[in-house]
């Protein structure tokens, strides 16, 4: 995100504060979307230790004090014993913004580091301070952008001037219109707050995303497949699939260049689920009716499977060998195959060999290099184990390693500060910034002329939020986040996600004075509808949820009412046929899926029997 900007956002995964050096130095935190423990007990290659709670008690133990900003009280823990500040969702930017005017006008900023750290606060401040617009982005501008009092801004920038602060922010942040603004926003907050590189203080982001986020990388390099070369130099944003497929040719602005969709007539698609996590899905429906073929690799019958043209049955972890690690987990794990393939799944690896069969010898033999899947095992372990003797790590052979089921490993540093090696040395230790330095201002982004996205942060009102024209019709705010009983969409066909449910559909969590303006009761069915769809949820009751928002957490498999209409209901409550599905700026194009306007209404009709846990028929042809 914005590499241009600050260098090391898309390092801060493995560089971020270590969670111990939170512990034992920060006195307050702040945290804009907050740290949800959900999201960080899972981890990318798994996770065999949690410990992020851990972290969070201690640290509160100590004395930390937590403040939240967001609708949702339950995004920090709650027996964290956190002040709540449910703002406004989207509003994020305007409230810092008035942290940092309080910090500015009443002389609490750090004018050393900024000197020394950042270029552009000269081009900042005069928007900061109103002298371009005319509107000083002060407490009471923000207050009534944010629902937050201006006093209650005023006084908790006071005390993040006093005390150890870090500033942290969520992935859910940027996965909003103008998304890049408050991640921005909240590094100025911090520079100006000029702690950055001190222990326990500075900003963080994505802590809570993953549990990786506060732990460092490992000293010694894990076991990994040869990943090759692409030949195909063409790209897309992740986030832009329908519009690559609706509208090939066409061109579209990305990180200051101008690209163009590619006309892919194939679609093959392993290890994931765009019914998920894409936006706008009747949208998607549309987009996945263009190709000539799409293929996908599935274990279950997922929204994306029922999809697809051609469906190539995969095992599960459990189906088959393999080697779990993750970078910043000290333990390689031995993934013993428990049962064999159901039915004729077979591993991708067989897969994808049986295709290089029938693509001739040699390219089999390019894919393979003569090894079956444990050979591969072998060798990757075995490659592995010649670059970590000069660590000291006493390795074992594959047979002991693969007998025992684990191996520990060499942990990462706890007592890593991010960016001190910079503060301490900017000359020296520059970042990957044009200039070196933090960039409040960026000549860089500046030059590009985007509208969405300027040269500096600034606030940006959205299109779908509690301020705007369409909240007349729509006047709820739907947050679309990630599940407590679940994995993304993973098994949410199993025990543990379908006892979540109410009445079969998907929890959506509404405080009870929306409950009670709607005549709708705990435990009812609604359906939740803007112009770009509808769905069934079950209600859940809760002051944990901001007045004014919906809560409807992604990952319910898309059960649409009617598959034959172009706009149809999701029977079983996904959001995303709720979402807008358009870029965060010309710049990032990232996803916008975490908020839209909706309304809710009791559903008074018999309700439709849901598809999910049934395969669909099956046409011979």
């Amino acid at each position: 995100l914005l590499p241009r900007i600050v260098g090391s956002l898309g390092s801060v995964i493995g560089q971020a504060t270590s969670w111990e050096v939170i512990e034992q130095h920060t006195d307050l935190l702040v945290c804009f979307g907050g740290i949800p423990l959900k999201n960080a007990a899972v981890n990318h290659g798994g996770i065999t230790r949690h410990t992020v709670g851990g972290h969070l008690r201690a640290a509160r133990d100590r004395g930390t004090r937590f403040v939240l900003f967001g609708p949702v009280r339950d995004d920090l823990a709650l027996e964290l014993g956190a002040e709540w500040h449910p703002l406004n969702p989207g509003s994020d930017t305007a409230a810092m913004l008035a942290l940092t005017h309080v910090l500015v006008t009443e002389g609490l900023h750090d004018r050393d580091f900024l000197e020394r750290c950042t270029v552009g606060y000269e081009r900042f401040a005069p928007y900061l301070l109103g002298e371009g617009d005319g509107q000083p982005k002060s407490p009471e501008w923000a207050a009534p952008l944010c629902g937050i009092p201006a006093e209650t801004l005023r006084s908790l920038a006071r005390r993040m001037a006093a005390s150890r602060t870090l500033v942290t922010t969520t992935w859910s942040l940027q996965r909003a219109e103008f998304g890049e603004q408050p991640v921005w926003m909240a590094l100025v907050l911090a520079s100006l707050l000029g702690q950055i590189g001190l222990p326990g203080g500075g900003f963080g982001h994505g802590y809570g995303g993953v549990t990786d986020v506060g732990r460092q990388s490992l000293p010694i390099g894990l076991p990994s497949f040869p990943q090759g070369r692409n030949p195909v130099t063409d790209f897309i944003p992740v986030a832009r699939i329908a519009d690559m497929l609706l509208h090939p040719g066409e061109p579209f602005d990305y990180d200051g260049r101008t690209l163009a969709y590619p006309d892919v007539r194939l679609v093959y698609w392993a290890g994931g689920n765009p019914f998920h996590h894409h936006q706008d899905l009747n949208r998607l429906r549309e987009a996945f009716s263009r190709p000539d073929t799409v293929v996908v690799h599935d274990p279950f019958w997922t929204a994306t499977a029922r999809h697809a043209d051609l469906v190539l049955p995969a095992t599960t972890t459990l189906e088959r060998d393999d080697i779990g690690c993750s970078r910043a987990d000290p333990r390689l794990v031995a993934m013993k195959q428990v049962l064999p393939p159901v039915g004729e799944a077979r591993s991708d690896y067989a897969i994808l060999r049986e295709l290089a069969v029938r693509l001739g010898p040699e390219v089999e033999q390019r894919f393979t290099e003569g090894r079956s899947e444990r050979a591969w095992l072998e060798h990757m372990y075995e490659q592995w184990a010649e670059h970590a003797v000069g660590t000291g790590l006493d390795v074992p052979p594959f047979a002991e390693f693969w007998e025992r089921g684990e191996l520990e490993l060499p942990a990462g540093p706890t007592d890593h500060v991010h960016l001190a090696a910079f503060r301490a040395d900017p000359a020296g230790k520059k970042l990957p910034t044009p200039s070196g330095c933090i960039e409040i201002f960026s000549e860089a982004i500046d030059a590009l002329g985007l509208d969405d996205c300027p040269g500096h942060p600034v606030w940006l009102e959205p299109e779908e939020w509690q301020g705007s024209p369409l909240a007349a019709e729509f006047p709820l705010v739907l947050i679309a986040n990630n599940p407590a009983t679940r994995l993304h969409s993973q098994l949410d066909v199993g025990a543990h996600s379908q006892a979540s449910k109410v009445q079969g559909r998907e929890p959506a969590r509404m405080h009870p004075s929306e409950l009670a303006a709607r005549g709708i009761a705990a435990g009812d069915v609604v359906r939740l509808f803007n112009r770009r769809g509808s769905c069934l949820a079950g209600v859940v009751a809760s002051e944990d949820v901001r007045p004014g928002v919906v809560q409807l957490s992604t990952g319910a498999w898309f059960d649409p009412d009617d598959p034959a209409a172009d706009i149809t209901m999701c029977r079983h409550g996904n959001p995303n046929v709720l979402t807008h599905d358009r870029g965060t700026s010309r710049l990032g194009q990232g996803c916008t899926g975490q908020h839209a306007l909706v309304e809710v209404a009791r559903w008074e009709g018999e309700l439709p029997p849901l598809r999910t846990l049934a395969p669909p028929e099956i046409v011979a042809r």
